[in-house]
């Protein structure tokens, strides 16, 4: 079960973070572009994963399990690196804020709502909240650095990639309160009795 290809190409995920830490840790052009390149594919595994596991029937409970946390892995290191790095403005702090913290509440809300056996499926504006997400990190991994390796130096790639982040914030705040609603329905549903 951990050999299936959806299960790789999720633990690949993980295995990548190191080394887009080191990409970004160097900060060259190169080492710039090789961050975005390296979360950009890392990104692409996110959605290989799932439609492999699917059309190859090989779903699973430790498919489940990794795909979230490989996801948060990556875009919590991606944003702290970004953050620690000075490569996001003031205003850019604050829509990583919004995303870390969504992250974490709907993490305790799996993790609450597992312990009463009611799963919280995953919506379609949260996979396209991902995406966009992950386009915004990628794009403010490239920077302003890494845009004259492909004669882009006139495009404000940073710019652009806040803009990106802050769209992404909005999707997080929207599809955190929807997570969030589907929590507390089944929070405030009767007690159970104590086994």
């Amino acid at each position: 079960m951990l050999s299936d290809l959806p299960n790789l190409l999720t633990l690949s995920r993980i295995a990548v973070i190191p080394l887009m830490i080191l990409l970004v840790a160097i900060h060259t052009p190169l080492g710039d572009m090789a961050s975005c390149v390296v979360f950009g594919l890392a990104g692409l595994t996110d959605y290989f994963d799932g439609k492999l596991a699917r059309s190859r029937k090989q779903q699973s409970d430790l498919g489940r399990m990794l795909d979230p946390i490989a996801d948060k892995l990556l875009v919590a290191a991606a944003l702290m690196m970004l953050v620690g790095r000075d490569r996001l403005s003031e205003y850019g702090l604050y829509p990583a804020i919004v995303i870390m913290l969504r992250e974490i509440l709907v993490s305790g809300l799996r993790e609450y709502l597992a312990g009463i056996r009611v799963g919280l499926p995953v919506t379609t504006l949260a996979k396209w909240k991902t995406g966009f997400q992950m386009g915004a990190l990628g794009t403010l991994l490239a920077g302003d650095t890494g845009a004259p390796l492909v004669h882009m130096d006139w495009l404000p790639v940073s710019l652009i990639g806040e803009a990106m982040l802050w769209g992404a914030a909005a999707l997080t705040l929207v599809t955190g309160w929807d997570y969030l609603n589907a929590g507390l329905r089944h929070a405030s549903g009767p007690a159970k009795p104590p086994l």
